[in-house]
């Protein structure tokens, strides 16, 4: 595996990615917000599901686990988290094709994939690539496939509001919280778009969109 410069490592530095995932296990609602996420998408038997930015691959043996005859894969530009949803997917015995690459440069052939999944990736990302990541996805997506992001969302009470409005400037989390998410997945043809649900954490509002491509 090859390595990438100019990306936002898990927690914004390499030498915290050992601790990412006792962190989402502190401060969100890792579990119930993935279950969510599983719920909604509707997987069926037999199809192929691709997680894009996985990291240490939590929600990408959630889905295998939930659907075991599905073909799933899990894709990151980190060599250092993939190694470590390497380990996680061989103690837990699970069959899981996992691939180094960038979310923007999707290494997989058009209408791959029946779902695509990026789980709190995008607001790594900056304007001109969370839009070319969601045209790979609609481009690797078969017609009538769904795409399904968690990721930080326009704060939808007070509370949040404040958070947000510290958290903004975090990253690339401008343009979530302004609500821009499902704009950007519009204009790169997907429809419907649909806020499915949100979440309350510590860092704001953590947001469920559903996205489908058309089938004509």
């Amino acid at each position: 595996m090859k390595k990438h410069s100019g990306y936002i490592p898990a927690l914004h530095y390499h030498w915290l990615t050992r601790w990412y995932d006792p962190m989402m296990r502190w401060f969100f609602p890792e579990s119930g917000i993935h279950a969510n996420l599983i719920a909604q998408a509707h997987i069926q038997s037999e199809q192929t599901v691709l997680d894009v930015g996985c990291g240490t691959g939590t929600l990408t043996l959630l889905i295998k686990q939930a659907h075991p005859s599905v073909a799933i894969h899990g894709l990151d530009i980190d060599v250092g988290i993939l190694q470590i949803a390497q380990r996680k997917a061989k103690r837990a015995g699970q069959n899981i094709l996992w691939q180094q690459g960038a979310a923007t440069s999707l290494p997989y052939p058009d209408q791959s994939f029946d779902h695509v999944c990026a789980s709190l990736l995008l607001h790594h990302l900056t304007r001109q690539d969370k839009q070319l990541m969601l045209r790979e996805a609609l481009r690797v997506l078969k017609p009538g496939g769904m795409l399904h992001v968690v990721d930080f969302g326009e704060p939808h009470d007070f509370g949040m509001g404040l958070i947000s409005w510290l958290m903004r400037w975090f990253e690339e989390i401008h343009d979530n919280v302004r609500g821009l998410l499902p704009v950007f997945m519009a204009n790169a043809g997907f429809h419907p778009v649909a806020a499915i649900t949100h979440h309350r954490t510590v860092a704001g509002t953590i947001a469920l969109y559903r996205a489908v491509r058309p089938a004509a």
